[in-house]
């Protein structure tokens, strides 16, 4: 994509993902609050700012309400979503002064559906993917994901379980296995009638890493999302993942930073 192109694309992202932005699960409500639009689900949901739209006249006086939103609802802890081209330009600071502890920045990045789909991966040998459709799969995941990120990811478990069960349309997610061994999982999460298919929690164990096996899981979800209508692919990349995606076409809108904050104090 060239310059012109992802500056329309990033417009696009904000209007629909981030100021239109549709509950994530069938539990989850979004909404528009003054200067900001947010997330609130249950305590086991995810509960996040997704945009704002604020000046240094207003900015804290509305990070403390949206901290205050989150408390009185019980929610133990939730996100501030930030994008390095949020106003005002030291957002961050602000966040981290109101007890706000940053996570490490990722790259967001979006891709043609159509080019990707396009691709050709192979499977390596002895690899097989499985489609997640049920509790099982689900499993196979949350091992991946322990295995590869080590960590345990309940909050993700219970959402793949409510959307498979609630809103099977909204989610695709594959389990590359090895035999019986699980090695390699990712999902892909749609909102109907939104040009962006999100692509979340690809993950390899070691041992199997560098062999092509996220090439393949993301060319995979690419052809889902063709076959959908979906014209974009959009990734929250880390590190390791950007030059990966790099080399398959994708484009960085930019740099976003999860902000996260308890509600006890």
């Amino acid at each position: 994509m060239d310059r012109d192109e992802l500056i329309r694309v990033r417009a696009e992202y904000d209007a629909r993902m981030r100021r239109g932005a549709r509950a994530d699960s069938a539990g989850a409500r979004v909404e528009r609050a003054g200067a900001v639009v947010r997330q609130t689900a249950a305590a086991d949901g995810w509960n996040c700012v997704l945009w704002s739209d604020l000046d240094g006249t207003d900015a804290d006086a509305e990070i403390a309400a949206q901290v205050a939103h989150y408390r009185e609802r019980g929610v133990g802890e939730f996100e501030w979503k930030l994008y390095d081209h949020d106003r005002p330009a030291d957002l961050g600071e602000r966040l981290r002064a109101a007890g706000f502890v940053a996570e490490p920045p990722e790259t967001l990045m979006v891709g043609r559906t159509a080019d990707l789909a396009g691709l050709s991966v192979e499977p390596p040998e002895g690899i097989t993917l499985r489609a997640v459709t049920d509790e099982a799969g689900v499993d196979l995941m949350m091992a991946v994901h322990a295995g590869a990120f080590g960590v345990e990811r309940p909050r993700i478990r219970h959402m793949m379980l409510t959307l498979l069960r609630e809103e099977p349309e909204t989610i695709a997610a594959v389990v590359a296995m090895a035999g019986d061994t699980p090695v390699s999982a990712a999902r892909m999460e749609m909102r109907p009638g939104t040009p962006f298919a999100g692509l979340w929690g690809g993950g390899t164990v070691p041992g199997w890493r560098g062999r092509g096996i996220y090439r393949l899981l993301v060319a995979h979800r690419a052809r889902i999302a063709a076959g959908l209508g979906i014209p974009y692919l959009q990734v929250d990349a880390s590190d390791d993942s950007r030059p990966i995606l790099e080399r398959l076409g994708f484009g960085v809108l930019g740099v976003t930073t999860p902000y996260l904050r308890t509600t006890g104090t």
